[in-house]
This record gives C-alpha cells, structure tokens and sequence, in this order.
C-alpha cells in the first residue's frame, strides 16, 4: 500500500467510533473511493457487513453500532424503542443476549431499514415497528452512550406507550402491566405531553388504565384535558373482562369488581 492509501486509511481509523458500522455515503464524504475500500479490504483492515456497509476486520460489530451508523450517517429516523429502551434503561430484570434475543426498533411508517441491516446476522432478533404512534416528534428521545458512541433511544415514558402499541402482536398484556408496574418515577409533564401527541387510541387507554391500575403517584398530576381516548370499545384480548371506564377488554388477572365478564 503507497503512502497516499496509509495516510487515508489512518484517518479513516481515527476518525471511526470502535465498534460501529460505517456506510459507504459517509466513507465517500471523507473521499474514500470505492477502489481505495477494495484495497483496505485486500489488506485487511475493514470487512464488509453488506451492500455499501463496513465494519473494522478485528471487531465485532453489534445492533447498536449498526444502529449508530443509521442514525448518525444515513439520518434515519429509526430508535430502539419498548421493552429494549426500558432494558437499556434498567427498567426490566435484564437484557437477554445471543440469538434469542429480541431488539425492539421503531420508525416511521415511510422508514425502510437498510438491506444490509436486515439481512447481517446481529445475533438478536430485530423486531421493526413502522408506525406513526408519534408523529413526527422528538419527545421522548434521549441518547444512550456506549463506549465511543451513542445512539438514540425512547425514554421510559415514550418506551412504555411503544410496548403498548405491540400489546397483542408481539408483547404479552402481563409482562406488560409488570413493566409498567415498576414505572414510579415517569416525569407527569412528559407523559401528558406523550398522550396528547399518541395516535393510538388503544395505547392511551391501556396506558392510563394500567397507570391507575397500578396507582403511581404521578397519575394524579397528569394533564389529561387535551388527550383524546376515541369512541367506541377496543377489544385488547379476546377473553377476560370489560373496563368501563375506559372502554377496553383487560385479561381477568386484571379484572376489578365493577368490570363485566367477556
């Protein structure tokens, strides 16, 4: 290698964040060619992770510094959300690794992860909800660091209203009341402002039915005037019993005297 390709692989090295993806767009803005990342795979400096993607050859790259790289190289609006926001944050008992993992995205519903995120093998589950349950807003986002790196992630105010959102489809009503069950110190401010912006009617509902359920003391100081909670019945599980108050089917572990059996 002449010392022109030394010189430019050495930048490139110092300027790369340990253990993250870096895309062939960013590459390209540091004048990396696509012969010149030929020659640092040939000499064995990076390795490839997809289509237009790259890793460092000696590390092993995680969701997270794959993540890193769609948000902070192809300005995706993709977050890691629900039960794995809470994880990170320490809210559930731990944060399953390995194959049998789940990590639990989020995106707009126009958002399409990267083909070469899909297809790489993360050694998690990747679940991607494309969805508008917050329309175009950063409420409830905070960074989490890692390492030489952060990413963007849900608080567990926004992080709880996303596990909602997937009660039935890919989240168990009962794991769901003991996560929000743990949730004494939600900031009452950001979680009005979180339902009022919440497009989903079933989320609202679960979320303030499971609140009060659990009676945080928080619940008190929340600003509900604005919230709309819809018309109608939502039918959340198939059998159990009917709040009347909020007008949702609730498994019978959670059923209370004044509900009616379904």
């Amino acid at each position: 290698m002449n010392r022109q390709k030394q010189s430019k692989i050495n930048q490139l090295l110092a300027s790369w964040p340990a253990n993250t993806v870096a895309t062939y767009p960013c590459l390209e803005q540091q004048g990396i060619s696509r012969q010149l990342l030929s020659a640092y795979k040939k000499s064995g400096w990076i390795r490839s992770v997809g289509q237009g993607a790259y890793a460092r050859l000696n590390e092993d790259v995680d969701w997270m510094g794959a993540l890193y790289a769609i948000q902070e190289q192809l300005r995706l609006n993709v977050h890691a959300g629900g039960k794995t926001a809470l994880q990170l944050k320490g809210y559930a008992h731990f944060l399953p690794m390995g194959k049998q993992s789940q990590v639990f995205l989020f995106g707009s519903s126009a958002t399409k992860l990267p083909s070469w995120f899909q297809k790489y093998d993360w050694a998690a589950r990747i679940e991607y909800a494309m969805t508008n349950l917050f329309s175009g807003t950063d409420a409830g986002l905070t960074k989490y660091e890692q390492d030489t790196f952060a990413i963007s992630i849900s608080t567990p105010e926004r992080a709880i209203m996303e596990l909602l959102y997937l009660v039935t489809q890919k989240q168990s009503f009962e794991e769901a009341g003991q996560l929000m069950e743990g949730l004494t110190t939600l900031r009452p401010t950001l979680v009005s402002e979180l339902l009022e912006r919440c497009n989903s009617v079933k989320v609202k509902r679960l979320f303030l039915f499971l609140a009060e359920y659990y009676n945080h003391s928080w619940v008190s100081e929340l600003n509900v005037s604005k919230v709309d909670l819809g018309s109608g019945k939502r039918l959340v599980v198939k059998t159990g019993c009917f709040d009347k108050k909020y007008g949702i089917t609730i498994p019978k572990s959670f059923c209370v005297e004044e509900g009616g059996s379904i």
